[in-house]
């Protein structure tokens, strides 16, 4: 059959996505990519370390970060994303744009990382409160909640799982009940954390469920790098990519409820036990 009329593939646009070595739901990034965007993947070097702090600070150090960006020159790309959250926060604000600095000075392209990225779907939203869903350890988890704090966001509650490996085997069902236990202060929206956890399908129904933006680490990720070429992220009914899901449904008012307005906001939340204490739970 002559094909020579259809003129070659279609043109397509570069995302070149830096990951950490154990990073396991590359397909999970190219649900929200559009049919004229590509990924080009690679990822950083082996460590026997399990996902911690420390780890956190080795799959995010700039020569390890230059030598990933560079390997994907040769295809081009016109925007690195560095994927991974807990390598993006661990430096603080100052530390995820010196991230920035270095992949860009190493690509000669636009950067973004996860962690500056759920900062700036947060501004985006109008978020100033926030619940946070973790999969880390105690330590890991309050690393993130002092980096949205220097943004100047409030933490209204968290849960976390304690986990240190095999992240991405998660089921849905539990990062949705995570979410419930999250969500109980007067958050604004609910951010789900670390690339490594599938979230894909449970965002649509968390947002339907507890009626507020729920943004996750890989959809913000993705969100950020295709606004840099200019174009949207896809995904069904999500606050962050599609304007029109940000009004949420309308509650109705019934009768013989008693009047919610003045009652004040859950306060004095619980600290986070001790890191020897790295069993599921919330603060």
């Amino acid at each position: 059959m002559d094909v020579s009329f259809l003129g070659g593939p279609r043109r397509q646009r570069g995302v070149g996505v830096v990951a950490p070595f154990d990073f396991a739901l590359d397909r999970e990034l190219w649900r929200w990519v559009p049919d004229d965007v590509s990924l080009h993947l690679t990822r950083t070097p082996y460590v026997p370390v399990e996902v911690s702090l420390d780890l956190a600070r080795l799959v995010s150090e700039h020569e390890t970060l230059h030598e990933a960006v560079r390997t994907l020159t040769a295809i081009a790309p016109e925007v690195v994303a560095y994927a991974c959250t807990s390598g993006s926060f661990v430096g603080g604000i100052a530390g995820e744009r010196a991230m920035c600095g270095a992949m860009t000075t190493a690509g000669a392209v636009p950067s973004v990382t996860t962690s500056g990225a759920l900062l700036a779907a947060l501004e985006e939203l109008g978020v100033r409160r926030v619940a946070l869903v973790t999969p880390y350890t105690v330590s890991v988890t309050r690393a993130l909640e002092e980096y949205v704090a220097e943004a100047g966001v409030t933490v209204t509650g968290c849960a976390y799982m304690g986990l240190t490996s095999h992240i991405w085997k998660v089921p849905y069902r539990d990062v949705a009940e995570m979410a419930r236990r999250a969500v109980c202060g007067a958050a604004d929206a609910l951010f789900i954390s670390c690339t490594n956890l599938p979230t894909y399908d449970v965002i649509p129904q968390l947002e339907a469920e507890l009626r507020m933006p729920v943004i996750s680490a890989n959809q913000v990720t993705m969100w950020a790098a295709l606004r840099q070429l200019g174009t949207r992220a896809v995904g069904p009914y999500q606050a962050l990519i599609d304007p029109a899901a940000r009004t949420g449904p309308v509650v109705p008012e019934l009768p013989g409820l008693p009047d919610m307005q003045g009652l004040p906001d859950m306060q004095g939340l619980p600290e986070l036990p001790d890191e020897g204490q790295q069993q599921e739970g919330w603060t």
